[in-house]
């Protein structure tokens, strides 16, 4: 997935305070609750050694919260006095904790926002459609779009007029179609959305299906749970979108990793995916990560490098992070060292499943390449 929304904290200079936490309904005994969770977890960052400052940031953000049922939990990422990025979640985070870190702790941010990628939903009825946009804790508006309501006026009811103005309404429909779908490839387009759910009558839906480009019909989900009548937002249609965002996810690691397979596994060529910390460390020196793959359940996610003041200075050991020109090099865990480096650079990353007996990466550490092993070995020659 793009990591386009951790740039903010790339760019920013450590160390840096990481909490994620479950915020819990707003009613008052989960108040109290967060109220000593709150005081935990800053006192757990005062014992690591954060600054003073650094600890109020984090806690006017933490006391600034407003939680509900649509915000479950939070991840919140502070350095030198100020809170740089925070995310709510859609779903509570599989541990509440504060962690005092050279860099930030990203790897379970990346896992949480990949398993709800965004996700257009367009509602569609005959006379135009309703736009939102479902985000990784939030829905918002994201427009609409409307036709003319009705076929030309039917005034006479003869056999004839009946299929005269039956053909009118449907080309006027087939128009309206083709219409609804061009915006709904811009609302698409603008929002960043990875996957597409037409909601309404089937028939409506598939109309509109059919106008799309092939590539956007690949990530297109169609539900006829709902539509535009008032009061039709319904639970099953929330049920429908929640699940077509799971399979999008499931579906997108699986790809990636068929990609890995293919390009670790490149008979007589050149390698065009790498596993192992020593291999992908030098990648990400050498700016060749496109997709960095992590399975947090293998060794290597938690094995040390040596970081420097730059993203692309990681190395296995301190001295060669030294001759990388760090002249304070900090040690790292290696999936965020390396997650860091795979944003500052461009790339993309994913979360994915396996015990490396699965054509998932040994170790738990991968990357697809942006050019081969043996092109980047005679480039370098």
């Amino acid at each position: 997935m793009k990591l386009d929304f951790l740039e903010p904290v790339v760019a920013h200079k450590g160390p840096w305070a990481t909490v994620y936490a479950t915020t819990g309904p707003a009613d008052e005994s989960s108040a109290r609750r967060r109220e000593l969770t709150w005081r935990e977890l800053c006192r757990s960052l005062e014992e690591q050694g954060a600054d003073e400052a650094t600890v109020g940031a984090v806690r006017a953000s933490l006391d600034g919260l407003e939680p509900g049922a649509d915000t479950p939990g939070i991840a919140l990422f502070a350095a030198e006095g100020r809170t740089v990025l925070t995310r709510t979640l859609g779903q509570p985070p599989a541990a509440t904790e504060a962690i005092w870190s050279e860099i930030p702790r990203l790897t379970p941010l990346l896992e949480l926002t990949q398993q709800r990628p965004g996700c257009l939903v367009a509602r569609i009825d005959r006379a135009g459609a309703d736009f939102r946009m479902h985000g990784l804790s939030s829905v918002e508006d994201a427009g609409s779009v409307h036709g003319r309501d009705r076929p030309p006026h039917r005034a006479a009811p003869d056999a004839w007029s009946a299929r005269h103005f039956g053909v009118a309404g449907e080309n006027t429909w087939a128009e309206k179609a083709a219409r609804i779908a061009q915006e709904v490839v811009r609302v698409f387009a603008d929002s960043g959305a990875e996957l597409l759910v037409l909601a309404g009558g089937a028939r409506e839906c598939h109309s509109v299906d059919e106008h799309l480009p092939l590539e956007l019909r690949d990530v297109t989900t169609i539900s006829w749970h709902d539509g535009r009548a008032a009061g039709a937002e319904t639970d099953r249609l929330d049920a429908s979108i929640e699940t077509a965002r799971l399979e999008h996810a499931a579906r997108a690691a699986e790809n990636v990793l068929d990609r890995f397979r293919a390009g670790r596994d490149a008979s007589g060529g050149d390698p065009a995916a790498i596993e192992g910390v020593p291999a992908v460390a030098e990648a990400a020196r050498q700016h060749r990560i496109d997709t960095l793959l992590i399975t947090p359940a293998g060794p290597d996610p938690r094995r040390e490098l040596w970081i420097g003041e730059h993203p692309d200075q990681v190395a296995v050991r301190r001295s060669d992070a030294e001759r990388l020109g760090a002249e304070h090099p900090h040690a790292a865990r290696a999936d965020d060292a390396l997650l860091c480096s795979a944003v500052a650079a461009g790339g993309e990353a994913f979360v994915v499943p396996g015990d490396g007996g699965d054509g998932s990466p040994a170790g738990g550490i991968g990357a697809l390449l942006r050019w081969p092993v043996g092109e980047a070995e005679r480039t370098r020659g």
